[in-house]
Formats: C-alpha cells, structure tokens, sequence
C-alpha cells in the first residue's frame, strides 16, 4: 500500500484547458486523460489525498461517476473550487479543510493553499499544498502537489521531495 498525493484535477472546469494551457482538449479529453493516468499509477489498495479542486462544472451524477472510476481509498482536502457535488461525492474516506499526517516518519501539513508558515515548520514539517498550479516560487520544505506539476497524476512522497533535487540538477 502506497500514499499519494494530488490537486487541482479541476474535472469538468473548461478553464483549466485555457487559463492553464493543459495540453488535453476537448475536455472530454482532458478528464478521461487525468483519469487514465490516476488508475495507471493508484492501486486499489492505495490511499490518496486529493488537496483540494476536484471538479468544478459536471453535474452531481457525474461527480460521482468520476470519483467512483477512480482507485483507491481517497481523502479531499477542501478547494476554493469544489462544490456541493464535490463535497457530497460517495467514495470520500474523510472530507476536511485542512491535515496534519505522518507518512513514514514524515510529517505532514496537508492544504489546499500554500502557507507563508505552517505548523511546526521551524521543527522541519512539511506543507503539501495546491491551488497554485506550479506558478508559485515554493518555500523550503515546501510543495505543490498539483497536476499541472506531477505529469498530470497523483505523487509519492518520495517522488515529491525528490522533485527539487531533480530539478536543480537538470534532470528534470
């Protein structure tokens, strides 16, 4: 069992294809894309946290076909952009603004928006956050989680503190 992370999916929300230029159009396109890559990466057994701008757009019925096609057991961190559908959606494990977890002796501060400061950030916790869509310049110790980041799926921890590095060294 592995734990992922991921945001700003923004299934259903024509804007992503134009205010972020992702490169999958129709949006048919784009959502049965991000869907794909989700199931290619998460097992069944998996847990995912979604922080934050699941959908935005699609009628309820389809909110919850989206989330049902999806593996894993999965936890939604609250966006600026999910709506009543969202937040009613079956197939959440747990629905909440805000977290704070330990993955492999890691700990966690889990958001939507990216924080200036954080709990214990001083202590070396690290903030996990979306909404920005890859446009901010991070903080130490901390990352964007988004799609528009992680080729479109959801990320490892390990893959997510790795990124930097990777990065810097040119070989991302």
């Amino acid at each position: 069992m592995a734990t992922f992370f991921t945001s700003d999916t923004h299934f259903g929300d024509p804007r992503v294809l134009r205010i972020d230029k992702r490169p999958f159009k129709p949006l048919p396109v784009h959502d049965e894309t991000l869907i794909a890559r989700w199931n290619e990466t998460v097992a069944a057994e998996d847990i995912v946290w979604h922080l934050g701008d699941f959908a935005l757009g699609p009628p309820q019925a389809r909110v919850h076909e989206i989330l049902a096609s999806l593996k894993g057991t999965k936890h939604l961190i609250i966006g600026n952009n999910d709506g009543p559908s969202t937040l009613a959606a079956p197939g959440w494990a747990s629905v909440q603004h805000y977290a704070e977890i330990r993955i492999d002796g890691v700990e966690l501060v889990l958001c939507h928006y990216p924080f200036r400061t954080w709990n214990h950030m001083g202590r070396g916790v690290i903030d996990l956050h979306g909404h920005s869509h890859g446009k901010l310049k991070p903080l130490p110790r901390q990352y964007d989680v988004g799609v528009d980041v992680f080729d479109f799926r959801p990320v490892t921890l390990e893959a997510v503190l790795s990124s930097r590095t990777r990065r810097q060294s040119g070989d991302a």
